[in-house]
């Protein structure tokens, strides 16, 4: 059984069309046309991925109309509507140079222009504002912004990444020195004004 953690979201069935089975499925990927000639997808049903082999596909410029195995009636095709679409990672295409998928650079070795080794990628957090590179060394956590110009490179056969991140980024992290203020002392001042 294939599990959710060694695929990627292809993208969505939206809903039927015609009446024998047919279904349009929104695929949320750069080029569409990359996947036209898939022979199935997994959908997940209850948590679980299931596959469906495809035995017509027509591709579209943000989706695709299809037939699967076993779906020739609007009936059955109603009960997968609004269900995700899955496929094994293998089938992403490769990057090159600095582009990479997140999933690829979890355990790559982060080397900074200045402090050298600063860890190992645990994860890659992706918020709406900014994704950040999770970077563990020891018990330290460091987070750099994912943009190219704070990427130098990406050596994928040893598995390193290259950063130049802004002045003083990594040494919030490192530096030991580094302590935030202490608000007990704040109070003893406003007593002694007293």
């Amino acid at each position: 059984m294939m599990n959710k953690s060694e695929c990627f979201s292809l993208g969505y069935i939206a809903k039927t069309v015609g009446n024998k089975g047919e279904l349009i499925l929104i695929l949320d990927v750069d080029d569409p046309f990359k996947y036209k000639k898939l022979e199935s997808v997994f959908v997940e049903i209850n948590k679980e991925l299931v596959p469906f082999f495809i035995t017509r596909m027509e591709v579209r410029s943000n989706g695709a109309k299809v037939n699967f195995d076993g779906i020739d009636t609007t009936e059955r095709a109603e009960h997968l509507k609004g269900h995700s679409l899955y496929l094994p990672l293998s089938f992403l295409p490769p990057l090159k140079g600095k582009k990479f998928y997140y999933h690829e650079v979890v355990g790559f070795n982060v080397v900074d222009k200045i402090h050298g080794d600063i860890g190992n990628v645990l994860s890659i957090l992706d918020y709406p504002t900014q994704a950040l590179f999770q970077i563990k060394k020891g018990e330290t956590e460091i987070l750099i912004p994912v943009k190219d110009e704070f990427i130098i490179s990406i050596d994928r056969p040893s598995k390193t990444i290259h950063v130049s991140p802004p002045e003083g980024l990594i040494d919030i992290y490192l530096d030991p020195t580094h302590e935030e203020p202490d608000t007990d002392d704040f109070e003893n001042d406003s007593d002694t004004k007293e």
